[in-house]
């Protein structure tokens, strides 16, 4: 192995305040990468492609934690729903009513989290704050007993202006206040704000974030 994954994990931990969580990235790296993060304690990961996944579920440790980043589409739920703890970017209802579906056949409750569509760039996913409250007024997900919204999570804008960024995370995080005040202020579960990359996490600690995902600053370059 060429890269110092260890060490590159320790330092990356070694920024996150207490009560901040990593979702080690692990998209496009090989099996060892992740048993390095392994050994050093790391237990949750993100992959976004599910035979790669599913690869990597069969021959891994059976207590890694996986979180399915990046856009789902629906028809490849069934195929993830036996195994995945998290969904982290539901963008629409009907997602969301196909992971209850697809759990419900495994008698599982699957967590997932809003994605929000805050950053200026067309090429991101998401709810734009308007269809977020839409969503959640409408009540349907009231209904889904295997699927549980556990917060919000968002991409902010690829850009060196650390206060455009800034922005759009204070943004998210004032969002989560009002969503969780207006439709969750029982619930415990919905707790978690998802935000912050490997360019920006340090940023996300300070705006909020329970959950960064990072993957290059700590595998290196992804390898295809």
């Amino acid at each position: 192995m060429d890269y110092d994954v260890k060490g590159n994990l320790r330092r990356v931990l070694g920024d996150l305040p207490e009560g901040v969580r990593l979702v080690a990235i692990s998209k496009y790296h090989p099996n060892e990468y992740i048993e390095a993060a392994y050994a050093e304690g790391q237990r949750i990961f993100g992959e976004s492609h599910e035979q790669e996944l599913r690869q990597k579920v069969e021959s891994l440790p059976k207590d890694i934690e996986w979180h399915f980043i990046g856009h789902l589409q629906t028809n490849k739920v069934k195929y993830i729903a036996p195994y995945i703890s998290m969904v982290e970017a539901v963008d629409s209802l009907k997602l969301l009513r196909e992971i209850d579906k697809q759990a419900a056949k495994h008698d599982r409750v699957i967590r997932v989290l809003l994605e929000l569509h805050i950053a200026e760039e067309e090429t991101k996913y998401g709810l734009t704050l308007d269809a977020c409250r839409e969503l959640l007024t409408s009540g349907e997900w009231r209904e889904l007993k295997h699927v549980q919204i556990c917060g919000l999570m968002m991409m902010a804008s690829y850009v060196e202006d650390e206060e455009q960024i800034r922005s759009e995370m204070m943004l998210a995080r004032n969002f989560f206040d009002e969503v969780k005040q207006a439709y969750f202020a029982d619930d415990d579960a919905f707790c978690e704000r998802s935000w912050g990359m490997s360019h920006d996490y340090r940023i996300a600690v300070t705006c909020g974030s329970t959950m960064v995902r990072v993957g290059t600053t700590i595998f290196g370059p992804r390898v295809y």
